[in-house]
């Protein structure tokens, strides 16, 4: 068990389902109280029932949605000690992806966790302590075939992770971003064939997510890789970059053709 975790207040959004259920059920097994968010209101209620958590209801991408979930959170936690900016999109695309699409995977993948953030710092701060977890996908340090909203926000959502871990760590504020590849949750499936094609053969289960961001938090690592070969590929992609946009463009070649494009 980590000590870090027992008893404390923790909010996971995106919580219904997926990693988000998994995140949250392992809380509860540390010894966390533990809010669970959710668009899908009886998603969140089947996971907090099960768990003994709390339920909420909502769009936490939304500024009124996100002030009465961290109203509700802390009517019921006290404190918020842990929250985790876990809900996320992956609109199929590219450039022609209409407007409002981009919009939305803007607001929930990027804004949702600035506005978490900038509600929860003045608390954080004259603490001393707080800790914010970002699940944003290997995506976010690579790129995303099949999705270019998906891959952008999630550039952006890890940019905020480590912005915030580079502003405020000496005043106790803990970041970290979850970066896994194929993980068997809806959004694998809602891929279809490409996803499969392109994840499936290493995807994992989400409570594999969940330990690793456990050894993580014990660890103090800001990366949460629970895909360790993400690291190397990382580190191809910042120092032969024509060679991993060569590999990546062979891999794009290849589910067109699996595709019949």
């Amino acid at each position: 068990m980590s000590a870090g975790l027992k008893d404390a207040g923790i909010v996971v959004t995106g919580g219904g389902g997926g990693i988000g259920a998994a995140l949250a059920r392992r809380f509860v097994a540390e010894g966390a109280r533990v809010v669970v968010a959710d668009l899908d209101g009886d998603a969140a209620t089947a996971v907090a029932g099960e768990i003994g958590g709390v339920a909420f209801a909502g769009d936490v991408a939304t500024e009124d949605g996100l002030a009465r979930l961290l109203a509700r959170s802390r009517e019921e936690l006290g404190t918020i000690d842990v929250f985790c900016a876990n809900a996320g999109i992956a609109p199929h695309g590219g450039p022609e992806t209409p407007e409002d699409v981009w919009a939305q995977a803007w607001d929930v993948n990027v804004m949702a966790h600035v506005r978490a953030a900038k509600a929860l710092l003045p608390d954080w701060l004259a603490a001393g302590r707080g800790h914010f977890v970002a699940t944003v996908s290997a995506a976010g340090l690579l790129t995303s075939l099949g999705s270019a909203p998906y891959s952008v926000t999630k550039h952006g959502a890890l940019a905020f992770a480590e912005w915030l871990s580079a502003t405020y760590r000496h005043r106790g504020i803990t970041v970290q971003a979850i970066c896994p590849q194929g993980v068997r949750t809806r959004m694998l499936a809602d891929a279809g064939e490409a996803g499969e094609l392109i994840m499936g053969a290493s995807a994992i289960e989400p409570e594999q997510v969940a330990d690793e961001l456990l050894r993580a938090i014990e660890e103090r690592r800001f990366l949460v890789l629970p895909h360790p070969e993400v690291a190397g590929y990382y580190e191809a992609r910042a120092t032969q970059t024509d060679r991993w946009l060569g590999g990546m463009n062979k891999l794009q070649r290849k589910v067109e053709q699996s595709l019949g494009e």
